[in-house]
């Protein structure tokens, strides 16, 4: 129970509003005046710190049940979000089936960032693991990223690297549905920040996705609640 140590409310508490927060795409605010209806009376920067501190330990602690199915192909694309009046890139990936694989914010959109996603997406993938294709648009940077990755061993040399725009419209439908948990926040104030909260607000997505249903056994949103509570408080 180290992570709520020295907490003023119980992790159950917590947990909740961290979950609504990232799942319903509400601001702190929001929020703040629905816990109180409950009778929790918690103001809206403590919420924030709760979603800064547990967001990124949730999809951390969780990432171990939602290992990419093996063999499927990836769609690989980039959408803008804003942070501190700016644009920055969130790259991401999703399989066949339209499962999340991984993501990456980064300040820039260049062969450098898409390498280090792509990176980190393969590792520690075991080789049967891995994608039989990887679909891009046209832009340069994945072709010279994927290149790179296959001289350093980080991927197979039979991985395709398919550019063909349409075959991306899976990934680019699956950004939309994260916008809209991600434009009631109105900008982030610093990458730190944006990155803690997108790490939430992608494993809410992936709840919704089904990806974690084998582990659910049918429980609902008790079993959420469980597998989460499970993941922060018996690890």
């Amino acid at each position: 129970m180290t992570l709520f140590k020295y907490r003023q409310f119980s992790h159950d508490i917590i947990i909740w509003a961290v979950r609504w927060y990232c799942k319903y795409g509400i601001s702190y605010r929001e929020l703040e005046e629905m816990l109180s209806e409950r009778g929790i009376n918690v103001d809206h920067s403590t919420i924030y710190r709760w979603v800064q501190r547990y967001a990124p330990e949730i999809e951390k602690r969780l990432r171990w049940y939602w290992k990419p199915n093996a063999g499927l192909s990836w769609k690989v694309d980039e959408t803008y979000i804003k942070v501190k009046g700016k644009w920055v890139y969130l790259y991401r990936a999703v399989d066949k089936q339209g499962h999340t694989v991984d993501f990456y914010l980064s300040s820039r959109r260049n062969a450098k960032a898409a390498k280090r996603f792509l990176g980190k997406a393969l590792k520690g993938l075991k080789c049967w693991e891995c994608p039989s294709a990887i679909n891009t648009d046209k832009a340069a940077s994945y072709g010279v990223a994927i290149t790179e990755l296959k001289k350093e061993g980080k991927c197979s040399e039979a991985l395709e690297h398919r550019q063909i725009k349409y075959l991306n419209n899976a990934v680019e439908a699956d950004h939309g549905k994260l916008k809209r948990l991600i434009n009631p926040v109105r900008g982030f104030k610093s990458m730190k920040t944006a990155y803690a909260t997108i790490k939430g607000f992608e494993v809410m997505h992936m709840f919704k996705k089904g990806q974690f249903n084998i582990w659910l056994s049918g429980q609902g949103i008790a079993g959420k609640i469980r597998l989460i509570t499970n993941a922060l408080v018996n690890y």
